[in-house]
C-alpha cells in the first residue's frame, strides 16, 4: 500500500522516464515537476527505493524498477477511467476532470476499477486521447503525429493533445477543437509556421505552430 504522496511522486516518475530515452530522471527535473524542494523529493525517493520500486543514488539518474512500473500504470489506469466517467457519465468538461481525477485515483478498490472499466465499456482513450492502460497494464497503440508535421490540403483527425493545462484545453474550447474533429490544413505560414485550418469543414481559423504542436493527428 502506497501513501498518496508516494503514488504521486512515483506517476510523476514514471511519465518522466518515459519521456527520455534511457528511461532515467534527474532529481532536480523531479522536484520541478512537482513543485517541491531537491531536498523533499529526495527524502520520497529513498522511501521509494526502500520499497524497490526504484533505483537510484542520492541526487544521481532515477530509473523505474518492474514493480514500479506496474504500480504506476495501475494509478494512470484508474486516473484516465475516472476522467472518462467523468466527462462521458457525470457532464464534466475536458479541461475540469483532471483535478477531480487527481484525487479519486488514489482509491483502492480493485473491485471498483474493474466494475467502472466494465461500465464505461472498456476505454482505450480518456477525454484528453491518452491511452488507457488494461488491467494487465498494456497500454493501446496510438499511432499519431502533430499538427505541426501536417501537410496542405490534407484532412486529419484530432485524437489526442499534448498539453493538458486547463488554459490550453479552454483555448481549443473557444476555437471549437475537440477530440475526433475533423482538420484540415489549407495554409502554412513560412514565416512562424502558424496554419490556416478548416475544422469540421466548416470553421476556419489560424492556429500557432504552439498550438499545432500540442495536437495529435491521424
Amino acid at each position: 500500500m502506497l501513501s498518496f504522496t508516494e503514488e504521486n511522486y512515483l506517476k510523476a516518475l514514471y511519465r518522466l522516464t518515459q519521456d527520455d530515452p534511457n528511461e532515467e530522471a534527474g532529481t532536480s527535473e523531479l522536484a520541478t515537476n512537482l513543485g517541491v524542494k531537491t531536498a523533499t523529493a529526495n527524502d520520497m525517493l529513498k522511501r521509494l527505493k526502500e520499497k524497490k520500486l526504484i533505483d537510484y543514488e542520492k541526487y544521481g539518474k532515477i530509473t523505474v524498477t518492474a514493480s514500479g512500473k506496474k504500480s504506476a500504470l495501475k494509478i494512470i489506469r484508474k486516473h484516465r477511467l475516472w476522467e472518462t466517467f467523468l466527462y462521458e457519465k457525470l457532464n464534466f468538461s475536458w479541461d475540469e476532470v483532471h483535478e477531480v481525477a487527481e484525487q479519486l485515483e488514489h482509491i483502492q478498490s480493485e473491485k471498483l476499477m474493474e466494475q467502472l472499466d466494465k461500465f464505461l465499456g472498456s476505454p482505450q482513450f480518456d477525454p484528453h486521447g491518452d491511452p488507457i492502460p488494461d488491467k494487465n497494464g498494456k497500454m493501446p497503440a496510438l499511432k499519431a503525429m502533430t499538427l505541426a508535421d501536417a501537410q496542405v490540403n490534407k484532412k486529419y483527425k484530432l485524437v489526442g493533445v499534448c498539453n493538458h493545462s486547463t488554459a490550453f484545453l479552454q483555448f481549443l474550447n473557444k476555437t471549437g477543437l475537440t477530440i475526433n474533429n475533423s482538420i484540415e490544413v489549407k495554409e502554412i505560414q513560412a514565416f512562424d509556421k502558424s496554419m490556416t485550418v478548416v475544422i469540421n469543414n466548416s470553421n476556419q481559423t489560424i492556429l500557432s505552430n504552439e498550438v499545432t504542436q500540442n495536437l495529435l493527428v491521424m
